[in-house]
Parts: structure tokens; sequence; C-alpha cells
């Protein structure tokens, strides 16, 4: 219900967006801020869409995404003005109404809380519910707050909210037994855990004396898959430490923390940019708060914003138990807006920092091998393999990463004894066997073992274009042409700008004696702009056939020995 509904808020707010503007009289800056908007580049967004507010002050498109472009930007000050006048004018604004609010929560205007739901100004009954009860309690009206919690409680669909909201209130101020009773309780449905009700209960459990319980209650939620602080945590408990509770101790941390859940929430349905509206209003009220930093910085990646997302994730303080997590994040976004030497300087650092993470050398090795630098990239993978236990499930990954880069290098002993072992960790794997089965048809070797590699990849692939051309390939190397034209025009028809693809497409249009087919998909594969040795090639086929061109590399040609030619 709260999902659908917030969900139903976000279409709403996408709809205003995309309004088409009434009277615009600067058209230059309207056009270019709505396809700076588009494009997520919030900055430039920012920029026109002030520009256009000085020529029309009061136009609600201008007003709303300006606003927007700046809480996405993670400048809550400069929309707060923004905000302020979008309300001073009438307009109903869900956005506006939550920058105030965190504004106003931030600032310890708490009675500013209760004045804008007294006027009507909304976020959400959940959000509205749980924000006047953390501000009865900031303003140490406690009876009104704890009646306030109970009435979210009471509230449909809001029951695990508002009593995991009421017990963080009793932990603050010391009440753990309360608190562990409401974290505790029987729930329709059972309780859902967020990480920070979690770890929040089983702080309370430690600070009541039962570490075993707490124990049973972070394994129970998170199993294996422990982010730093939440191992640490656990070895503190498993050392029967007395933790302290420090889950949540404010109202501002308590917004938040909610702030952040219903981001959560919506991730993946909502759009994202109305996701990351939620996520940088958790950050600002909370910015130690690293998990909500690093789902806002993981938004931004989402939406290409490399250059923002590297500057939240450089946020996360050196002693933060998660600062290697977003050092690596920091790694990822720095590749993908293609400063690949940043990026190897960042994992450096961060091998000197953590010289024991494994996760760490395989990031760099995969660096370093985008960047062509094999040799390197072989030794480091070589030492997370020697970090990895032998039962982690990453280690598949990072023998079949190392075999590439073995291959790269023409170590084809390395690298078909990485892509076995890769094998015996995840049988019939598409992407291993794809690439182990199509590397053995290159070589020439074991094409028998090779198609079955590939058959098996295939099925379990059926759309994907490499993996089908590979299929096509093996079948033209085992000289079962007629078979490999069906299935190199099954992948043509899957990558039909691929150059390597249309290239085979053309070989086997050959073998079976369709000259001219082969010569216009030979065309269009040079059209694709192949590697300069490939092309070469290709303009060799369609000079002289690629019979001549086999003879001349030392293999049997195909027509000519089959007497078509």
């Amino acid at each position: 219900m709260i999902k659908s509904a917030i969900c139903r808020a976000a279409l709403a707010l996408s709809l205003v967006g995309a309004a088409p503007v009434a009277a615009d009289p600067d058209a230059g800056s309207y056009l270019a801020a709505r396809q700076a908007i588009l494009a997520h580049d919030f900055a430039e967004a920012a920029g026109h869409f002030t520009q256009g507010l000085l020529a029309d002050p009061t136009n609600p498109y201008l007003l709303e995404n300006g606003m927007t472009s700046f809480v996405a930007l993670g400048q809550i000050e400069r929309a707060v003005p923004i905000a302020q006048f979008i309300v001073d004018q009438g307009y109903d604004s869900q956005v506006a109404h939550l920058t105030l609010m965190i504004s106003d929560a931030k600032a310890d205007r708490w009675t500013g809380i209760f004045n804008a739901l007294e006027a009507g100004r909304s976020v959400g009954p959940l959000v509205d519910g749980l924000a006047q009860a953390w501000a009865h309690l900031a303003l140490g009206e406690m009876s009104d707050a704890f009646a306030s919690f109970d009435q979210v409680i009471e509230a449909d669909g809001m029951l695990v909210y508002g009593q995991t909201h009421k017990a963080y209130a009793l932990a603050s101020v010391g009440d753990f037994e309360g608190a562990e009773a409401l974290l505790s309780a029987q729930v329709p449905g059972g309780m859902r855990y967020s990480r920070q009700s979690a770890i929040a209960h089983a702080q309370i459990l430690s600070q009541l004396g039962r570490n075993e319980d707490a124990i049973l209650i972070i394994d129970g939620i998170f199993g294996d898959q422990r982010d730093p602080g939440v191992a640490q945590l656990r070895e503190m408990l498993a050392a029967d430490q007395a933790v302290a509770y420090d889950a949540v101790r404010t109202p501002t941390q308590g917004l938040a923390d909610l702030f952040h859940v219903i981001a959560g929430i919506v991730q993946g349905d909502a759009p994202t940019p109305f996701t990351l509206m939620y996520a940088r209003a958790s950050t600002y009220l909370w910015p130690e708060n690293t998990p909500a930093v690093l789902m806002t910085a993981r938004l931004l990646e989402e939406l290409e914003q490399y250059d923002l997302a590297n500057e939240v994730f450089a946020t996360v303080a050196v002693d933060d138990p998660s600062f290697h997590a977003a050092e690596l994040g920091r790694a990822e976004v720095l590749r993908a807006a293609d400063r690949q030497d940043a990026a190897i300087e960042v994992l450096e650092a961060l091998t000197r920092s953590h010289p024991d993470l494994p996760a760490v050398y395989a990031t760099k090795g995969d660096t370093l091998r985008q960047v062509e630098r094999f040799d390197e990239a072989i030794v480091t993978y070589t030492r997370a393999l020697e970090l990895y236990s032998d039962t982690d499930s990453a280690r598949w990954f990072v023998h079949y990463t190392r075999g590439i880069a073995n291959h790269k290098v023409d170590n084809w002993p390395g690298a078909e004894a990485d892509f076995r072992a890769a094998l015996a960790l995840r049988p019939d794997h598409p992407q291993i066997l794809n690439y182990l089965g199509y590397s053995l048809v290159e070589r020439g070797e074991k094409l028998n073992e090779a198609l079955e590699m590939i058959e098996t990849a295939a099925a379990a692939r059926p759309d994907n274009g490499a993996i089908v051309d590979s299929l096509g390939w093996v079948y033209f190397q085992m000289g079962r042409y007629a078979e490999a034209v069906v299935h190199l025009e099954r992948a043509a028809s899957l990558e039909p700008v691929d150059p390597v693809i249309n290239d085979h497409l053309g070989d086997a249009f050959w073998a079976v004696g369709r000259e001219i087919e082969a010569r216009f998909q030979w065309q269009r594969a040079l059209s694709f702009d192949p590697i300069e040795e490939e092309a070469l090639r290709i303009r060799d086929k369609l000079q002289r056939g690629l019979d001549l061109v086999l003879v001349d590399e030392g293999l049997a040609p195909i027509r000519i020995a089959s007497g078509d030619d």
C-alpha cells in the first residue's frame, strides 16, 4: 500500500514535469533545460531553469523542475527558496513539501512541520504521521510523540513502520525494554527489517545483555552477505562486548532513516530521479548515514551522472567501515566516465590501505584489463585468488577474467586452465562456455567439445547474438556450412551492426555458393568499422574471394576443394 501510493505520487510528478509550457519568453533556456533534464544533467538543467525563471518567474514547469534539479544535485539550500515560492503560489508539489520539511528538520524548526501539515502541505500519510511524532519528541512533548507513533501504528498498512520508529524513539531515551518489545512483537506477515532496524534491534538486545539473541538477528537477516558495518557489529557481539545503541538517536536521524527506507521501497518501480529525491533528503539530514550515501551515489551512477556519483562516494570517511566499498564504487564510476587512469589510482591507493581485501584486487584487475595492461591484470587477479577463500562465490569470475587476460597475451595453457577452473565452479555458465568454446574453435582444437559447450550456452541464451554466432561459427569450422548459415543469419538479425558476425555470415554464404550474398555481407561488415587487421582481410576477400585468402594463410580452400569453383 505504501509503495503503490508513493509510486502514484511519482507518476503524478512525472506528468507535471512533462507538461508543456503555456508561455515562455525565454524559449532558448526552456528548450535547453528540457533537453538537460531528459539527459539527467541536473547541473546544466538547474542553470537553464534558473535562467528561464528570470523571464517567467511563476511558470510551474520551470519552478518544479528547477527545484528538483537542485535537490538532485544535493543543493537543498538552493531548492528551498523555489519550494517556498511554489507553496506561496498555491501550487501542489510533493517535492516542494518534502524540501521544506527537511529544511525545517535540519534547522530544528519543528513547529514549522506542524504549521505545514496544518496548512495541508502533505508529503504522504506515512511521512506526515512519523514527521509529527518525531517533531513532538524533538520539542520534548513525549506523551504527544508516542501518541502520534501509535496513530501511525494503527493506520492501515503502516504498523511495521510505526512500531519500528517508536522503538527507535524509546531506545533513544534509554527505554530498551520497551523498544525490544516492539521490535520482537508478532505482527501480521512478520517483522520486516531494514538494515538500520536490524542493527538497532541487535544493539538494543546487546544493551539488555542478550548478545547471543542479537547474533541470531544479524545472522537471520544478513546471512553471509554482511557489509563491513554489519560484520564489525557481529564481531563485537561475538566478543561479548556491550554494544552501544547508536542506530537512530535523534528526531532528525529518524526522519532521515524514513526517507532512506522509502527510497528503498520505491527503487526500481518509481522513476530513478524521483527515488533520488528521497535519497538526497536522507543524506541531507544525516550525512554520516553511509548506506544512504552509497544508495545516492549508485542512483546517480544509474542515471550516468558519473561526476556527481564520484563526489558522493568521496564523502565517505576514511575510518568508516564501508570506506573501501565507497572507493570501489568511485573507481567504477571513474571507469564508466572513461577515466581509467584515475580509477587505477583509486584502486592502487586502496590496495595499500586495505591490502587483504580480494575484491579490491579483482576490481583493479578488471580495470587494468580494460586498458589492455594484461600482464599487470594477471598479476593482480592472481593476488585476488590468493586472498579469496576456497568457498567464495566470486572465485569463478576472477578465474574467468584472468583467463581472458591470459588469452590476450597468447598464454593459451593458462587461459584454458582458468576457463576450466571457472567452469568447475560454475558448470554450464553460458558466458564461460561461449568464451572457451569459441576460443577452441578459433584454434581448431577439440571441435566436438567446443560444439557441445556452445550448444549448451546457446540453449541457455537463445537471443544472445554473440553466442548464436559462436554456434554458427563452430559449424562452419566443422564443415557443416548449411547449418552454419542458419545460425549465422539469426546471429546477424540479433546483432545487425556487428562487423565480426556479418563477416562470418559472408564466409558461410561463400561456402554454400551464395557468392553475391557473401560479398554483400563482407561489404556490410566493412561499413561497421572492424579493427584494421580484419578490415584488410575483408577487403582481400572482396577482391579475390575467400578461397584464395585461405590458401595464402596456409589453410585448405572451401569451394575449390569441393569442385564448386
